[in-house]
């Protein structure tokens, strides 16, 4: 159970961990990737935009003068990028902590990827479970991963039917659809896991209502959406750093479990300190996330070793 008002202060030492944190350039990856880096890990900055990245690791520096930071690229919408990502890296570091996190919402109209899927579904899910089956090798006999889910998990389904949502489209449904599979994923991985005697953890964490770059809304959305967002989240949620504190908890807390799921501990789970998170009953559908798991395995073309 996580204690009353757990804050970075309570992060254990990261010293001698090493940890990789998608979207790490704004937002929520942004505060994990600060805060992983003050408690001492060696943090790498998983990021599209190279420059952006360059940007916030200088910034982490700055507050951390001597934090061992790198940038490197990667587009969680590219099956190749993702790929070139894990076959470089290098197999001297070990990975402790891998925080998928990368994101976008509410893609106006519909969008395809490089790979031809549904651009929400790629960036948020698919680019995530092929990154997490391709550097299993690279990670630490006690790493804990961690995906980014979201509250917008409770009202989403898995369309088996269009999961590309190529028949009819809609912004947040598709969206709501990523996180669940992404959600759903982590606790079938966390599963497979353990039976298979890993030390490995999968976890899975949400923000509560954070105020964050995802209002982008995959850099379509027009002036009038994006402040509409802004204000609406403003006026019931939270700040990024508050919001990334659950994703720390499920990273670093050494009383968070391997299948757990945490957030917010306010009304509806909006804002506020970390604690065992609601999990929608139809996240927990085992046939279901069987069935998902054999799909993405195919779309990606990545096999899990577990």
């Amino acid at each position: 159970m996580a204690r009353q008002r757990w804050t970075v202060a309570d992060i254990p030492s990261q010293a001698g961990r090493r940890a990789v944190v998608t979207g790490a350039s704004a937002g929520l990856g942004f505060e994990t990737a600060r805060a992983l880096a003050g408690a001492g890990a060696a943090v790498v900055l998983a990021v599209r935009d190279v420059a952006k990245g360059e940007r916030a690791a200088a910034a982490i520096a700055r507050e951390h003068p001597g934090a061992d930071l790198a940038v490197r690229p990667i587009d969680t919408a590219s099956l190749a990028s993702v790929r070139a990502f894990a076959e470089t890296w290098p197999a001297r570091e070990p990975i402790d902590r891998l925080v998928l996190n990368a994101g976008i919402a509410a893609v106006p109209s519909r969008e395809e990827s490089v790979d031809g899927f549904e651009r929400q579904l790629a960036t948020n899910t698919l680019g995530h479970v092929a990154l997490t089956g391709l550097l299993l090798p690279a990670l630490s006999p006690s790493a804990r991963i961690v995906a980014v889910a979201s509250l917008a998990h409770r009202s989403g389904r898995i369309r088996f039917d269009d999961l590309q949502w190529r028949e009819t489209y809609g912004p947040q449904a598709a969206y709501r659809q990523s996180k669940l599979a992404l959600l759903m994923f982590a606790l079938e991985l966390d599963r497979r896991l353990t039976a298979a005697g890993s030390g490995i953890a999968a976890l899975a964490a949400h923000p509560g209502l954070a105020v964050t770059e995802v209002f982008r809304r995959g850099d379509r959305a027009g002036a009038f959406q994006r402040r509409a967002g802004h204000i609406l989240f403003s006026l019931i949620g939270q700040s990024a750093a508050q919001g990334a504190l659950p994703i720390l908890y499920a990273a670093t807390a050494p009383e968070a479990q391997g299948g757990g799921y945490y957030g917010p501990d306010g009304f509806w789970e909006a804002r506020g300190y970390p604690k065992p998170a609601a999990i929608a009953a139809h996240a927990r559908d085992r046939a279901a996330a069987e069935r998902l798991w054999a799909v993405m395995e195919t779309l990606t073309g990545v096999r899990f070793a577990v």
